[in-house]
């Protein structure tokens, strides 16, 4: 538990730094020690790379297979890890706080919740039901002796709703709820991230992804975190791919090239 303590403590310690926090997001428990012999200061599960380790598409994992998952990477390595947990796999707001309690024990130092519904046809949660979710969560996250660093995400831009007044009132919302960061995956304009960044007073994450300005421009307009989602975990997979595909079309093996470097990262990070 003091291990857990301090790792939470340092994880919301980190958001205040003079430049962002880079918070890559591991797959599995390799990743997770490679990443984090390369000095990054904390790690994050991502949802879809996980699921896509089971051959499965994002969303389509459960609660307990996300916990335990997230469990492994927190015995990965001696970094805070903050787990991607969807939806909080329920709808009521206790169910999202029993999720929360869940993570705790699993020896995370957070976790995030978002606004998704899972329903195409209703991406996303009514504003009023969403705020009490993250309530319930925020509740259930700083309740017991380790203050589990909570983040509320609002998902307008990834389900098809660019709206960015109702983007930032949700934000907002969720910051009066008791989430310690916000998070709208999905911005990609400058303008747009620095009207997020001001109109809250909690520190901001932003998704690297194509499009969006450079670390240097967002540290510029005051974002504390920058996670990459799934974008490590599928680019392996399009390593993977590139290479499968030459040795199958071409009969070649430049791949190799590539998988030079991995195996003397992996020579340097795993332990024999």
């Amino acid at each position: 538990m003091t291990d857990q303590l301090e790792k939470a403590r340092r994880f919301l310690a980190l958001h205040r730094g003079e430049e962002p926090l880079l918070l890559p997001n591991p797959w599995d428990r390799g990743s997770a020690v490679l990443l984090a012999s390369m000095g990054f200061h904390a790690l994050a599960t991502t949802s879809s790379g996980f699921a896509a380790t089971l051959g499965r598409a994002d969303g389509r994992v459960t609660r307990d297979e996300a916990l335990e998952h997230a469990a492994w990477i927190v015995q990965a390595t001696d970094l805070p890890v903050t787990a991607d947990l969807e939806h909080g796999f329920a709808d009521e707001p206790a169910g999202v706080a029993e999720t929360v309690g869940l993570a705790t024990a699993a020896g995370l130092a957070g976790c995030s919740v978002e606004d998704f519904t899972g329903d195409t046809d209703h991406p996303i949660y009514d504003a009023g039901l969403a705020a009490a979710r993250v309530e319930a969560a925020a509740e259930a996250a700083h309740r017991g002796a380790v203050h589990l660093v909570l983040t509320a995400r609002a998902e307008n831009y990834l389900h098809g709703r660019p709206d960015l007044a109702d983007t930032i009132a949700r934000l907002q919302a969720y910051q009066e709820a008791g989430a310690d960061v916000l998070y709208a995956p999905g911005l990609t304009d400058l303008d747009d991230i620095r009207r997020v960044v001001s109109s809250l007073d909690r520190p901001v994450n932003v998704l690297a992804r194509p499009g969006v300005p450079a670390v240097a421009e967002l540290a510029a307009v005051g974002v504390a975190r920058i996670s990459v989602g799934g974008g490590f975990a599928f680019a392996a997979l399009g390593a993977v791919l590139e290479a499968a595909a030459e040795l199958r079309d071409a009969g070649t093996y430049t791949y190799w090239e590539r998988a030079a470097m991995g195996v003397k990262g992996a020579a340097s990070a795993f332990t024999a």
